[in-house]
């Protein structure tokens, strides 16, 4: 049975969506139309009663949640060395993953969809105004780790080869331009990820969610 990707185009899907080009295996990719709530819709929420995408389906198992199916694809493609054998080395690629996934994604989910948690065009203009500026200093933490790949002659954020880290990082920067973040206000980042999107994996996903890589644009 062929392995199943549900994405969105754009969305943190985006992590697995590049790992499993980067493993070569067959999948089949399903795109999952979130702008027509179609993840609310009874099909999808019988795989992900949560109604969020990625979901990856093996063996007629869903599996969801960005930590787990990144966990699940190392452990199925050990070949590609998306995670670090060594413990202390996975661990801190694990937290910054976590963290990416459960306080900078978040965080731009206030930026691009305030309605979702406060009323009023006043109250939401203030929430993604403060959510913008706390994001903006996330992207700096980013930042200093491309730094420091740089300085330690890395190509990869987390060491010699490509995961789900640096598919995130790609994620973030990309996002910061609906943020109005200029890209390029982060010089190291900046750079790393327009490597990183020409990596033929990157660039066969970025082709089949059509995505742009700087959305930024002046005020």
């Amino acid at each position: 049975m062929t392995m199943k990707l549900y994405f969105g185009p754009g969305a943190c899907s985006f992590v697995p969506h590049t790992l499993l080009e980067t493993s070569g295996a067959a999948y089949e990719p399903v795109l999952v139309k979130l702008h027509k709530q179609e993840n609310l819709g009874e099909a999808f929420r019988a795989l992900n009663p949560r109604g969020q995408v990625p979901v990856v389906v093996d063996d007629g198992q869903a599996i969801t949640q960005i930590l787990a199916i990144v966990d699940y694809l190392d452990a199925k493609f050990p070949q590609c060395n998306f995670l670090p054998r060594e413990p202390r080395e996975r661990a801190r690629v694990m937290e910054t993953l976590a963290w990416m996934n459960n306080t900078a994604h978040p965080t731009f989910t206030h930026v691009f969809m305030p309605y979702k948690f406060v009323e009023g065009d006043g109250e939401q203009a203030a929430v993604k105004a403060h959510n913008a500026k706390l994001f903006r200093g996330m992207l700096g933490e980013i930042e200093a780790m491309a730094q420091k790949m740089q300085a330690e002659g890395r190509p990869f954020l987390f060491g010699e080869h490509f995961g789900p880290v640096d598919a995130y990082a790609l994620t973030l920067m990309r996002w910061g331009g609906f943020a109005g973040i200029d890209p390029q206000t982060f010089p190291a980042l900046w750079a790393h990820v327009q490597k990183v999107a020409e990596l033929p994996a990157v660039k066969r996903a970025m082709e089949r969610e059509r995505l742009q890589l700087n959305v930024y644009k002046a005020a």
